[in-house]
């Protein structure tokens, strides 16, 4: 008789209507976690998006014009010089405009005065340049006018 008057507690009418309530809570703290990510989600977002976008406008100081000028010269002392398995120009010419190697900028163009030499010249102690180079790029940064020097040390 005992089995008779007890049901499991699937049969349980409040059993089901409990396990609703149940999912339908957890379901409530699914979406609340879903919003909290989402909004997680956009603030990563903005943050990183402003920090490159200051990063940005910290650069725009830095005329477009230098900083393919510079590229430019690079390019042409790596090629007057064996190209990059024989010649590395100074680290001044790998930043960005290379500012440290800009010797003047004059209505003319950009003046680019660097040390180069061997692949590793720099990581030698002390470093070692072997060859000295000037280019002068047009104030547009298209167009190489001069190379005033490329050779020996001076």
């Amino acid at each position: 008789m005992a089995e008779e008057g007890s049901q499991s507690h699937q049969d349980t009418p409040g059993a089901q209507v409990g396990h609703a309530s149940t999912v339908r809570s957890l379901q409530g703290e699914v979406d609340q976690l879903t919003l909290v990510m989402r909004r997680f989600a956009l603030f990563i977002g903005l943050t990183l998006g402003l920090s490159t976008g200051l990063m940005v406008r910290a650069d725009q100081s830095l005329p477009f014009a230098q900083t393919k000028a510079a590229n430019l010269a690079r390019m042409r002392a790596e090629s007057l010089n064996g190209g990059l398995g024989a010649y590395r120009a100074a680290g001044c010419m790998y930043e960005t405009g290379g500012t440290s190697c800009l010797a003047s900028k004059t209505s003319e163009g950009f003046l680019f005065r660097f040390e180069g030499g061997p692949p590793g010249w720099e990581q030698q102690t002390p470093p070692r340049p072997s060859l000295e180079t000037s280019v002068l790029v047009s104030k547009d940064g298209d167009r190489i006018l001069e190379v005033p020097y490329n050779g020996p040390l001076r």
